[in-house]
Parts: structure tokens; sequence; C-alpha cells
């Protein structure tokens, strides 16, 4: 029997322009994807409000 992965939706957001053209939305997204990996999820689609 094969074991699917579970599929989830990502979202990342920034409430500056600071934080726009710094680091945040990267470090997100990073940190979101690891999680993923770990949990053994499959990412289907990011979301990215800036």
């Amino acid at each position: 029997m094969e074991n699917k992965k579970e599929r989830c939706y990502t979202y990342s957001r920034v409430s500056t322009a600071m934080q726009v053209d710094g680091y945040s939305l990267d470090a997100q997204k990073d940190r979101i994807t690891k999680y993923a990996e770990f949990q053994g999820m499959e990412i289907v689609h990011e979301y990215c409000d800036v």
C-alpha cells in the first residue's frame, strides 16, 4: 500500500514595506517549506500577500 503525502497550501504575508524589501517573505517560505518536508507534506500551491 502506497503512502500518499498530505497535500497542503502555504500562505505568507508581510505588513510593512520594510519587510517586503528585507528578508521576511523568503524566510517565511523557507521555514514553511522545511516544515512541510519534515511532516511529509506536499505543497501544491503557495499564496503570498505583500
